[in-house]
């Protein structure tokens, strides 16, 4: 007979999910209630509010698609493009190749503008496209590549965009409420994101947000937006204006949406300019450790994220027994690489919850067990002092 789930606890270092905070899980736990009920309606109004603060927007189409980051991509995707459209889509990692899968299937034609992985996409590139291609009505790139750890100058992108009246598609998902995304200042048009990463919350909601140039289009289109579910025609009656009667459409994850609310009530206590700051001090700390330890970045500094560490798996070193080896002895989750990183790379993730001091020294002590034990060529003993002189 199948008994009931009770999972170990984990510290959660890698690229996601990431370690959800106590108050939020409490928060799931609560009564549920009817998706209709006016006090479940009041608090998705709230939900926008801190939304649209996490985000640093005011768009009035802000809210949480009920289903995971991909999901959200997918939302902004098959509402904007047509058959026949041009999108250029910049890739520097796995998640520019997502965005390129979704253009295909929206009948879209992907004009790709490709640059190294680890590096930010670059932006005299990308206006190189643009001027090939004078019928592109969209360009589309990641903010945050998890894959990687890059971390690409937005607002030169979208600038440069705009110059070529392209709206913008931007991948937020790693770094919403982890490092500064200011929507509106920096001229985003269409964002989506994941609820797993830095907000701390549990994976399954895509916080979005749509700028009005971009609703136009949605409610213009010669054709029916190709998934039901994701209709923003029909979203927008669910997750409309605070104060107006709500449309039936699916019955909401009541209970995650409580989730995200508390996350996001967590990150206005804290401030969103001290979670960008609190990322970067113990990214800071990390890195001075693993350095120390002799591991190399695979991002220059410059264009590195500090809730997303990617750095090379020394010679002759095994990838799988490695993080094998911490999950079974310490509990604990790093990364494996993906696509043409895979083996030669861990992405070792600050985000969120996760993102403090004693992950940090937790991390840096048990790489350096592990690998001291697998005999790996590197400098043991000396980790955890050169992240504590980072801390003072």
């Amino acid at each position: 007979m199948i008994k009931s789930f009770y999972p170990p606890q984990r510290t959660l270092m890698g690229p996601g999910p990431s370690d959800v905070h106590p108050r939020i899980l409490a928060a799931m736990a609560r009564p549920t209630i009817g998706h209709l009920d006016p006090l479940f309606v009041n608090m998705m109004d709230e939900v926008k509010a801190l939304l649209q603060y996490a985000f640093q927007t005011k768009n009035e189409l802000t809210f949480a698609v009920s289903a995971p980051g991909s999901a959200g991509m997918e939302c902004c995707f098959v509402n904007l493009l047509e058959s026949g459209d041009t999108v250029i889509v910049c890739q520097n990692g796995v998640f520019g190749g997502r965005m390129k899968e979704n253009v295909e299937r929206c009948g879209a034609t992907a004009v790709m503008v490709d640059d190294a992985w680890g590096r930010a996409c670059d932006v005299n590139k990308l206006e190189d496209a643009l001027k090939a291609h004078p019928e592109a009505r969209f360009v589309a790139f990641v903010h945050a590549e998890t894959s990687t750890g890059a971390n690409t100058d937005v607002q030169a992108m979208c600038e440069v965009a705009h110059r070529y009246d392209c709206l913008t598609i931007v991948d937020a998902v790693t770094s919403l409420g982890g490092t500064p995304l200011r929507v509106d200042d920096w001229g985003v048009d269409v964002v989506y994101s994941g609820t797993q990463k830095c907000l701390s919350c549990t994976p399954g909601l895509s916080p979005v947000s749509f700028t009005d140039a971009a609703l136009e289009i949605v409610r213009n289109r010669k054709t029916a937006v190709q998934s039901w579910f994701l209709d923003l025609n029909l979203l927008m009656g669910y997750w409309g204006s605070a104060g107006t009667k709500r449309t039936y459409h699916h019955t909401a994850p009541v209970n995650a949406l409580y989730a995200l609310h508390e996350a996001l009530v967590m990150l206005q206590n804290e401030g969103l300019e001290n979670a960008w700051a609190r990322h970067q001090q113990h990214h800071q700390a990390l890195k001075a450790g693993l350095e120390a330890l002799g591991l190399d970045f695979v991002v220059p500094v410059g264009e590195r994220l500090p809730q997303l560490n990617a750095v090379r798996i020394p010679k002759g070193v095994d990838d799988a027994t490695v993080r094998s080896l911490l999950l079974q002895d310490y509990q604990l989750e790093i990364g494996a690489g993906l696509g043409v990183m895979a083996g030669n790379v861990w992405r070792i993730g600050l985000m969120g919850y996760a993102c403090r001091k004693e992950n940090v020294f937790k991390c840096l002590a048990a790489l350096d067990d592990v690998l001291a034990r697998l005999h790996a060529p590197v400098n043991h003993g000396v980790a955890i002092a050169a992240a504590k002189a980072v801390y003072g």
